[in-house]
């Protein structure tokens, strides 16, 4: 650009010399003198371009920094989170949650018995055994609740209504829970290997009821224990009954192999001179009110009970059983101990799926291939012998002995169909057969749908 333009300047002079140079030929004097006056000119261009160029010098432009590499976003934590656990579960950053629950229980069952045993409440029939409904949840601090009714039974009966308090191994519980018992009555009815848990179960009035409690829960320890008063259906102003419960847990856990041994203790006081207790049980199915075995009602000053627990669970094959004595403590009469207990086994059939065992208790049978998933869901079948005996010290109540065998599908994790059947032998039984006969055998089956969430 810079010769390019000396070019155009000196063609420029060139063409104004005057045209009586370019007309006639040059002199050697006018040519020497032309020569120095070109040399003159192109001098004064190159000072010329010199001054032009210090002129339009720029300074280079200063490079930019660098971009700083952006730190790599933190994704913030929302402050609401929903998950699904068979319903949703909202859960919030402050450490608030909230999870609708429930569970509901259609039974078709029915009795077999001889004639003049049941009469009209025998046979087949429907009932629905649960319905279940209720919230629970986390509150900051360490606190969770449960708040849950059945509204089965024409009415409304609170189940778990508690407020606990935790935030290690120990934890307090006000409200109303089961009292720490037994191995078949801590497993929620969702995940019991019968449709009815065992017989002494509801003979000797295990149920849920209103009080204190703590728990101390280790990796292999589990410590469990309470004050009582009655079931929240019963608290009336006269009913001052009060007892004391606990159980101790000793669950280790050998590679694959759950080991469960547990004691549990029962002391219970009427707080009421004239108080009196009534042990029966159903004959495994709850579509009839008639027990065949019945202690009648009896007067009583005291309770107190022992049970002895344990069980194994080892890959698809679990066995457990249970032994409980119940005394009964009589003014001016003689103390009864009534015994109940059972032993079973049992058998995952479908491979991978095994029984569930949390806490002390069994658990969820969860389909490693549910048939949403294209498989057949887990298939467990259980055999069951319960024993109770209500005969002790002057009482007759009889003796009721069952066999049962029972099938579980559980197509996906929340849904499961139970069936049972069982066959009971009672002797001194409460209600006689129309020839009056008290020794005699029935025939028990049960059909149970249910849903959770």
């Amino acid at each position: 650009m810079r010769h390019a333009f000396t070019a155009a300047l000196l063609a420029t002079s060139m063409f104004s010399l005057p045209t009586a140079a370019h007309a006639q030929a040059m002199t050697a004097e006018e040519a020497a003198a032309l020569r120095a006056e070109i040399a003159a000119l192109r001098g004064q261009v190159e000072t010329l371009e010199a001054r032009l160029d210090a002129a339009t010098a720029q300074p280079a432009p200063a490079s930019a920094p660098a971009p700083t590499p952006a730190a790599p976003s933190v994704t913030a934590k929302p402050a609401t989170e929903i998950s699904w656990k068979g319903a949703p579960e909202v859960k919030t950053a402050d450490g608030w949650s909230f999870k609708p629950r429930g569970r509901i229980q259609l039974d078709l069952a029915g009795i077999d018995a001889p004639a003049g045993v049941t009469g009209i409440r025998g046979g087949t029939a429907t009932e629905f055994r649960r319905v279940y409904l209720g919230v629970d949840g986390k509150i900051p601090g360490g606190f969770s609740y449960r708040i849950e009714a059945d509204i089965a039974n024409n009415g409304v009966e609170l189940t778990d209504v508690y407020m606990t308090y935790g935030t290690g191994p120990l934890s307090v519980t006000a409200g109303q829970i089961k009292p720490f018992t037994g191995l078949d009555d801590m497993t929620s009815d969702l995940f019991t290997s019968t449709m009815e848990r065992a017989a002494f179960v509801s003979a000797f009035g295990f149920e849920r009821r209103v009080g204190l409690s703590a728990q101390y829960k280790g990796k292999a320890l589990l410590l469990q224990g309470g004050v009582f008063g009655d079931n929240a259906l019963d608290l009336t102003d006269s009913n001052h009954s009060m007892s004391v419960d606990g159980r101790v847990v000793f669950m280790p856990k050998l590679g694959n192999t759950q080991l469960h041994l547990a004691a549990s203790g029962h002391y219970r006081d009427p707080n009421d001179p004239a108080a009196t207790n009534r042990y029966r049980a159903r004959p495994f199915v709850h579509t009839t009110d008639v027990r065949l075995v019945d202690t009648g009602a009896i007067d009583i000053s005291s309770e107190r009970g022992l049970g002895l627990e344990g069980a194994v669970l080892a890959g698809p094959f679990h066995a457990a059983g249970e032994a409980y004595w119940h005394t009964v403590k009589r003014l001016g009469a003689a103390d009864p101990t009534f015994f109940g207990g059972y032993a079973e086994v049992g058998m995952v059939l479908t491979p991978g799926d095994v029984r569930g065992y949390k806490d002390g208790a069994f658990d969820r049978l969860k389909p490693s291939k549910p048939i949403t998933a294209g498989g057949i869901g887990a298939i467990e079948v259980n055999a069951r012998y319960d024993h109770l005996d209500l005969n002790d010290a002057g009482i007759v109540g009889g003796q009721q002995k069952t066999a049962l065998i029972g099938l579980v599908w559980a197509p996906i994790d929340y849904v499961r169909i139970t069936a049972n059947y069982g066959k009971l032998w009672i002797d001194d039984a409460r209600v006689a057969t129309a020839t009056g006969d008290r020794s005699y055998s029935a025939d028990t089956f049960g059909l149970r749908t249910q849903v959770d969430f």
